[in-house]
């Protein structure tokens, strides 16, 4: 072999090699920018995941101060009291105005539970939950609530609330998420339907203690409403209770 040709090959071996070791530069550097952007994208996505989350528990938590509703009573005034101070039997109540089973207790108990706190036998003490809105979607919950706990302030919470009953939509019906719906109704008891009730509403004035009384709910260890507590027992689990029951029992501890 020619001295020409052995240094034609060597230098074009040396071309190879040069050319090879900057394709390799390249591939690590093309590699690097890959990571280094998926790296961004990842902490990118992380940060509006982590906005989105701040903004929605602000959401679900940043309800406004706890305004109590006039007359709350019970611990932490959780409790809306129907009936007098002085009853020897206390019945607990918790509801939630989109529960159907809440309308199928109401309709069933109402008159007794109406004779017995007029009569000074018994005391209702209402809590109020939103349950529904958490299981099913909209805030009928929670508004209703708030609408019942503005009656309260008017002193008309009883009727309103048989109100609520009585005009109940379909569980899945969020028509309770509308205010104008709920003043609407309040036109049925008379004297509610005030300037100071409408304001009340359409604020959400209680909507924070509707809430700290729906955390109470969950921190009692219940799970399902209605919940209905009679010394403490939950009645509502008697598959025998019925309203003659109920005043039965009412009757025995006004005599005991």
């Amino acid at each position: 072999m020619s001295e020409n040709n052995h240094d034609g090959k060597r230098t074009a071996r040396e071309r190879i090699a040069v050319e090879r070791k900057k394709e390799r530069a390249a591939d690590r550097r093309r590699r690097a920018l890959i990571v280094g952007a998926s790296v961004v994208c990842v902490l990118g996505l992380a940060a509006v995941i982590g906005v989105i989350a701040a903004n929605s528990g602000k959401n679900k938590s940043s309800a406004g101060p706890v305004v109590v509703p006039s007359g709350a009573q019970g611990r932490d005034s959780l409790a809306i009291p129907v009936g007098k101070d002085g009853a020897r039997s206390t019945l607990t109540v918790w509801e939630d105005f989109r529960c159907p089973a809440c309308m199928a207790f109401e309709q069933r108990y109402r008159p007794t539970l109406h004779e017995l706190a007029d009569s000074g036998k018994l005391r209702v003490e209402y809590h109020l939950v939103r349950l529904i809105d958490g299981n099913l979607g909209g805030t009928g919950s929670l508004r209703a609530a708030n609408a019942a706990a503005c009656a309260q302030d008017a002193g008309k919470f009883r009727d309103y609330h048989d109100v609520l009953y009585a005009n109940q939509p379909r569980e899945t019906d969020d028509a309770f998420g509308n205010n104008s719906r709920l003043i609407e109704l309040a036109g049925k008891v008379k004297g509610l339907d005030t300037p100071a009730f409408r304001k009340c509403v359409n604020n959400g004035t209680h909507d924070g203690w509707v809430n700290k009384s729906h955390q109470a709910f969950g921190a009692g260890g219940y799970s399902s409403t209605p919940t209905i507590l009679l010394g403490g027992k939950n009645i509502y689990a008697d598959r025998t209770m019925t309203p003659e029951k109920l005043r039965q029992m009412v009757e025995q501890e006004n005599k005991g």
